[in-house]
Order: structure tokens, then C-alpha cells, then sequence
């Protein structure tokens, strides 16, 4: 399934300054992992030692945080569009 991922400014030069990159992917993790694959250097930036998505980053499925329904086993739909966003904090 091809699935467009949007890349945050803060990550592109991982993809040589592509703001979106098509994968193939069954689920968010699939896509994450092809990622990874053909652009090195995501997996460590999105995932700590566990596995588990980095506190830091935000991962939405159209308009739906990752977190909120299956994690990273989320089904993605062919043409779908996952977006990465890194957390923002200030004070």
C-alpha cells in the first residue's frame, strides 16, 4: 500500500529536503520502518531503545494521533497520509 509520509523541517535532511516521501506500509510502523529504509537515520530520531515512539514525537494518521488508536500496529489505508510532528515546548 503507498503511503505518503510528511516529513517536519527538522527531519529533511534525512530525505535531501523532500517535504513528503511515498513508502509502502500496512501499518504505521511498516511505513515508519520503509522510511528508515530508504532514508536512513528516522528510526533512531523516532524510536528510543523500547521500540516505543519517542515522548517527543507525534505521529497522526490523517487528523488522528497514533497514540490514541493502535500505535504503531495502526492500519494504514492505501493513499493515506501519515504525518510526523516533533513536540513543541517552551516557557
Amino acid at each position: 500500500m503507498s503511503v505518503t509520509i510528511r516529513i517536519p523541517t527538522t527531519l529533511r535532511t534525512l530525505t535531501g529536503g523532500e517535504s513528503q516521501v511515498q513508502v509502502d506500509g500496512a501499518t504505521v510502523g511498516d511505513a515508519l520502518s520503509a522510511l528508515d529504509s530508504a532514508h536512513p537515520g528516522f528510526r533512531d530520531r523516532l524510536f528510543d531503545d523500547d521500540g516505543s515512539l519517542r515522548r517527543f514525537v507525534n505521529v497522526f494518521l490523517a487528523d488522528d494521533d497514533v497514540r490514541y488508536l493502535d500505535g504503531v500496529d495502526t492500519a494504514v489505508p492505501d493513499g493515506e497520509t501519515i504525518s510526523i510532528i516533533p513536540a513543541v515546548a517552551g516557557g
